[in-house]
């Protein structure tokens, strides 16, 4: 480890790996990474051992880039640690910053989840139903495992956070931007700061026509195949540009792929999956209203959302950990 320069380290919790392989994306700029920090953890990349960052002085790393939310109890442990020896610390990434994909397993409780996974999974043979367990005895001594916390957590749920830097990914030229800036010398934003998007929709980066006409329902994505150019909400798809923010030049809508919302909600007070329901059901078309009694309504709009199969993995797919309905623990429970 050099004694020169700034120390930046990267951590990797309960998530999928995405967020390392953006920061090797940022290709030649690793050199001047190199040249700037000391980059000197990173279990995915590095062999720099949890000892050595527990020797070390706390406040002792300049930049934590920390991705992935808090699944195990080693999780929660690694973000304490490192929170406690960075001067800045970052929640890298949607998992990190709002829960991500991990957090959708909160709906339906811990034991729910291993039976699934060990037990109930059509592709899992388990004649002795073993599931297992954090202190495990074998013929050779212990083996123990990180246990699995009640809940998924969004890493500020644990510890403070300096900066949130979304995506899923973050894309790689913001962040080239958010370590040159640091690099530099200049001053940092004030706490709390969202790094690397925008605070105007993904629609505002978004190259397709607006023909503002409004769908007849929403479709799944089976169901058609986009007109290239036109908006993808006008065309029935399920796309949560209007409510996401923007930062990643509207790539997946670009690609003629909705926007799931990975750069987190337009408004960061809002719930993202009502304010993402809310876009949507503003983009369909209602019908003739008039004379219609509320039940016949109520048909009508469920027919018009029906393209909309799971709407908490459309709605909540990368927040839920952060929203009102984050902890049904006891509901799950009972």
């Amino acid at each position: 480890m050099s004694a020169s320069k700034p120390k930046l380290a990267m951590y990797w919790a309960a998530s999928c790996g995405g967020c390392e392989i953006a920061l090797a994306n940022i290709d030649e700029v690793l050199l001047e990474v190199d040249q700037h920090f000391d980059f000197m953890f990173c279990p995915c990349l590095l062999d720099t051992k949890t000892k050595d960052i527990e020797a070390l002085p706390d406040g002792d790393i300049f930049l934590t880039l920390f991705n992935g939310a808090l699944r195990t109890e080693e999780n929660r442990e690694m973000a304490e640690l490192l929170r406690r020896k960075s001067k800045v610390f970052v929640a890298f990434g949607a998992c990190a910053a709002t829960g991500g994909i991990p957090a959708l397993a909160n709906q339906h409780g811990l034991q729910h989840l291993l039976d699934t996974v060990f037990l109930n999974a059509p592709s899992v043979e388990n004649p002795a139903r073993l599931i297992p367990q954090p202190i495990c005895h074998v013929a050779d001594g212990e083996l123990e495992l990180p246990a699995f916390m009640p809940r998924v957590l969004a890493v500020h749920e644990a510890v403070s956070v300096d900066y949130t830097m979304p995506g899923c990914p973050p894309e790689p030229e913001q962040i080239i931007a958010v370590i040159r800036h640091v690099a530099s010398g200049a001053a940092l934003p004030p706490l709390g700061t969202w790094l690397g998007c925008s605070s105007r929709a993904v629609c505002s980066e978004c190259p397709r026509e607006k023909r503002g006409v409004l769908a007849a329902r929403l479709l799944r994505p089976y169901e058609a195949i986009p007109e290239a150019g036109w908006c993808l909400v006008e065309q029935g798809f399920a796309c949560l540009g209007p409510a996401t923010r923007g930062g990643c030049h509207a790539l997946c809508p670009t690609a003629n792929m909705p926007c799931t919302g990975c750069y987190g909600a337009l408004d960061a007070t809002a719930d993202p999956g009502a304010s993402a329901l809310t876009a949507l059901a503003a983009a369909v078309d209602p019908g003739k209203l008039a004379g219609k009694d509320e039940e016949a309504l109520h048909r009508r709009l469920k027919d018009a959302l029906s393209g909309v199969a799971d709407p908490l993995g459309t709605f909540y797919r990368y927040s839920l950990a952060a929203t009102v309905l984050a902890d049904r623990t006891p509901e799950v429970e009972q």
